[in-house]
């Protein structure tokens, strides 16, 4: 497996990554409107220069408690084919390089299939990064 890119982040007290060529951008938390009957995953929606974009909230989808300082609070924005959404994080600290050698089948770390979403761990001096896919973590895929 060749090299890739991850823009790494922080939800509660653990680390992520996603593949940077899946990212668009990523933003201050803008305000947040409410859809009603939204899944329950769905934050609800925000409006980026005239886009109608949804947002989804991690911490509920992974039963964790989102970081009490929200100054670093961000959103993740993806552009996945025709489908543009974004998911909030607790903080976006770095883009990372990660070896294919460096990087564990999700299948043989996780046997659940809540953990679909998980495409792999990276190691990455001496941390561990939970690798998602961003496709499956928001229902594209």
């Amino acid at each position: 497996m060749k090299e890739i890119q991850v823009v790494a982040f922080t939800i509660g007290s653990q680390e992520y990554g996603v593949d940077i060529l899946s990212v668009q951008e990523i933003i201050k938390v803008l305000t947040i409107t409410r859809v009603p009957r939204a899944g329950r995953y769905i934050e609800g929606v925000i409006n980026l220069r005239g886009n109608v974009i949804p947002v989804f909230n991690l911490h509920k989808r992974f039963g964790v408690s989102p970081a009490d300082d929200k100054e670093e609070a961000r959103i993740i924005v993806f552009q996945l084919e025709d489908t543009r959404a974004g998911i909030i994080v607790d903080g976006v600290s770095e883009v990372i390089r990660i070896n294919g050698d460096a990087i564990e089948d999700a299948g043989k770390v996780y046997q659940s299939l809540q953990a679909d979403f998980i495409q792999g761990v990276g190691k990455v001096e001496g941390r561990l990064l939970l690798l998602l896919n961003a496709k499956k973590l928001l229902g594209l895929d």
